[in-house]
């Protein structure tokens, strides 16, 4: 399969329970494989913090409003997913004391207040367990240890930091539904390698692509971690209170400085930025796997009911039409018969070939992928397709491309 590296898409998500959120722009899609192996996909409209104001949009100062938001969305998302996994679940059932204590004092707000503070306790954990507790071990070294001088301890701090790091993800990622999240992880990004790198999203085409890639959220903490270490071998004090209060206060500058670092990555084959992106995609071997078929089916539900792709490699230059929206024009007595010589109908029954939203191109592995360089010839077909029916009936159709 031959890549055609394209421009970011702009598109971004993360994986929920049994399923991916998608995000382009302003809005956002959740789709959830249910336990009875249908589909759910749920699709709202998100503007966040930085699409309130132009000012929130501002290099380095995106950086830290975008964290946020992606908390605030993140945790919603997963809220909304796990909703469907809990055999003990009521929703009809009294809400607690807390709830109803909210619910008295702030109304309808109760949920908006609820989400707020699990937003800020996760937060307050991840600094103190990733900013704090690393310096306080240092320090502890410094005291406890005699060749343990004071130059030593931001290096001590930022060893222990990223130990840290490692050990959280190798110590999450042996628990099962961890497991199967990191698997959707990975779903998450094939797809998106698979629209970057200009080809159409099919399963055939997502489970070939990689899973990893630069804008991970993974790369971005790694980031974070790498940054913040920079940081505080430069900026030292001796007075011990000042060196906490200082790894807290500078947290939104370096969660700014990470964010455009990402960004640019994300977009940039320059070799010096790649090489200092390769250790947050070592990372992701731990938080991304192979997914199975069903689980990329999911993602790519997720990414159709946000992203227009087809238009994506239109403008890119890539596809010339859209077979799959004529895949659902064709009627059930031909749809077998458009241009058999390039491509055949998916193995499966009329009626779930209608359903199909793309084409598999795993029944024909001597050709590249549709879409790559097949078009003009698949749409000939097509069209050669159309002006039979014209002739038979006399009367155009309205072909959707």
């Amino acid at each position: 399969m031959r890549n055609n590296k394209l421009g970011s898409s702009g598109i971004g998500g993360q994986a929920v329970m049994e399923g991916i959120m998608m995000r382009n722009k302003e809005h956002y899609a959740v789709a959830v494989r249910q336990s009875d192996g249908s589909i759910i996909v749920d699709t709202q409209e998100y503007k966040g913090v930085t699409g309130k104001s132009k000012k929130f949009q501002l290099p380095f100062i995106r950086g830290i409003f975008s964290f946020v938001d992606s908390l605030v969305l993140g945790i919603k998302t997963l809220t909304y997913s796990a909703q469907f996994f809990d055999d003990d679940e009521n929703f009809d059932e009294e809400p607690g004391q807390i709830e109803k204590w909210l619910l008295g004092k702030v109304g309808d707000k109760a949920e908006k207040v609820i989400m707020g503070l699990t937003v800020a306790f996760s937060v307050i954990i991840a600094v103190a367990l990733f900013m704090v507790l690393p310096l306080f071990i240092a320090d502890l070294m410094e005291k406890c240890i005699p060749w343990v001088k004071t130059s030593y301890v931001p290096a001590i701090e930022g060893v222990v930091k990223i130990l840290i790091f490692i050990g959280y993800l190798l110590l999450i990622s042996l628990m099962k539904d961890i497991k199967r999240t990191f698997m959707y992880h990975g779903a998450e990004h094939k797809c998106i390698n698979c629209i970057e790198n200009g080809h159409i999203l099919t399963v055939n085409n997502v489970r070939k692509s990689s899973r990893f890639h630069k804008r991970c959220g993974t790369s971005f903490l790694l980031i974070v971690l790498v940054i913040s270490i920079m940081f505080f071998m430069i900026i030292r004090t001796d007075v011990v209170w000042l060196r906490y209060f200082l790894r807290i206060l500078m947290v939104p500058v370096i969660a700014g400085v990470s964010y455009e670092f990402i960004r640019k990555a994300g977009t940039s084959d320059n070799k010096i930025i790649n090489a200092l992106s390769m250790p947050g995609l070592w990372m992701q071997k731990i938080t991304t796997k192979e997914p199975t078929d069903d689980m990329i089916e999911v993602a790519i539900e997720a990414v159709e009911a946000v992203f227009d792709w087809e238009q994506y490699l239109i403008d890119n230059g890539i596809a010339a039409r859209r077979p799959r929206k004529v895949r659902k024009q064709v009627s059930k007595e031909n749809i077998a018969d458009i241009n058999p010589d390039v491509d055949r109908v998916l193995n499966m029954s009329i009626d779930n070939a209608l359903k199909r939203t793309y084409v598999d191109n795993s029944v024909n592995p001597e050709r590249d992928n549709i879409g790559d360089n097949d078009f003009e010839t698949y749409n000939q077909g097509v069209n050669n397709q159309q002006e039979e029916k014209k002739v038979k009936t006399g009367s155009g159709y309205n072909w959707k491309f």
